[in-house]
């Protein structure tokens, strides 16, 4: 039984770290020509600083603009832009997608992958795998790559500008990162990597969730007052290094799966990754018949920071049968993660899981006004 840990080369995060980036590429040899791809935003931010440090590093760059969507077609585009260029890195400055795309890119092309996100939004920038949708915005697959990231760059001050609730869908992505590392440890099942679950990942998957509890509320209030603090600090590496290497090291279950189901549903587009994991995390505490008190303790923390936790949250009110079973039959699709719990799932408990859920949630939610 091999145990199996992965982790990005090297991980740096603070205020200002944008600075640094230019210098870290000459450092770790990952030079001359380098290609980003960008969010709009991200170029809006960062693009005059990558003009001076990468010139007075002695880097060429080309800026690529990300079409919105981590798409087979968009990975095509931007590959052929990387060969263009004849870049000897790939930079992907953005969000969760950007980041994903940019991974596929240089996974294609065998090069270094640096990943710079603007967002603590999930806990894709440290991890080996990209998950690529179709254009209409349904999951499509998990791309898996053979190395993770050879740099993790995490400028807060960039950070603490974007919309508070991409943060609070990042602690939705880091809250399901404890339960389900436990699950499928607990059930001998094999991370992401092919492996099995060492102590460390199990523990920074804890800490990730122990963190969120502690800090979550203090860094969402400084996430709105523009003021970065330790807690939020401490938040923003909750979010993209212990839930990233939690999850990849110790593995997936029902929570992520369910984010899958619900993507079929058109008006689930609008809602963010994490927020829709967050609901996922509820059901996979149902589904396993986790103590009340358990469940309690994490619904009260989806509450106090603003993260679904019924159907009428996600905007599915009056969900149908039908409407379930299309959700609960892509949750539990061949090669979902779901199959890691340690007994065998059916439609009929991913539908009564789901439905149990959304009812004890409303319920607690209208006992608690």
């Amino acid at each position: 039984m091999l145990k199996i840990f992965a982790s990005p080369s090297r991980y740096i995060q603070g205020v200002d770290a944008s600075s640094q980036l230019a210098a870290e590429i000459i450092r770790m040899e990952l030079g001359p020509r380098v290609l980003i791809i960008s969010s709009q935003s991200a170029r809006k931010l960062l693009e005059p600083l990558w003009n001076t440090t990468f010139d007075s590093a002695g880097l060429n760059i080309t800026v690529c603009d990300f079409h919105g969507e981590c798409t087979a077609a968009e990975i095509q585009r931007l590959k052929e832009s990387a060969l263009q260029s004849g870049a000897s890195c790939i930079i992907g400055a953005g969000g969760g997608k950007v980041l994903d795309t940019a991974r596929c890119v240089a996974s294609e092309l065998n090069l270094p992958a640096i990943n710079c996100p603007t967002t603590a939004s999930s806990d894709a920038p440290c991890s080996a795998l990209s998950v690529v949708y179709t254009p209409e915005g349904v999951f499509e697959e998990c791309r898996f790559f053979k190395r993770n990231p050879d740099l993790v760059l995490v400028d807060t001050r960039i950070i603490i500008k974007a919309p508070v609730r991409l943060l609070i869908a990042g602690m939705g992505d880091a809250l399901a990162t404890w339960f389900e590392a436990e699950t499928a440890t607990l059930a001998q099942k094999k991370n992401t990597l092919g492996g099995y679950t060492t102590i460390a990942a199990l523990s920074l998957a804890k800490l990730c969730y122990e963190t969120l509890l502690t800090d979550g509320s203090s860094a969402l209030d400084a996430a709105r007052s523009g003021a970065i603090n330790p807690a939020f600090e401490r938040i923003v590496e909750a979010n993209t290094l212990l839930s990233g290497l939690g999850f990849e090291s110790a593995g997936l279950c029902v929570a992520h799966s369910v984010h899958n189901g619900l993507t079929v549903l058109p008006q689930t587009h609008r809602l963010l990754h994490g927020e829709k994991v967050a609901f996922g995390t509820l059901v996979q505490l149902v589904l396993e018949g986790r103590p009340e008190s358990l469940i309690n303790d994490v619904l009260e923390f989806c509450l106090s920071v603003g993260l679904p936790t019924c159907f009428s949250d996600l905007g599915l009110d009056g969900l149908s049968y039908e409407q379930a079973k299309v959700v609960a039959s892509r949750s539990i699709a061949e090669g979902e993660t779901a199959h890691n719990v340690a007994f065998p799932l059916t439609i009929e408990l991913m539908i009564d899981a789901l439905m149990a859920t959304n009812k004890y949630a409303t319920q607690y939610k209208s006992r608690r006004k």
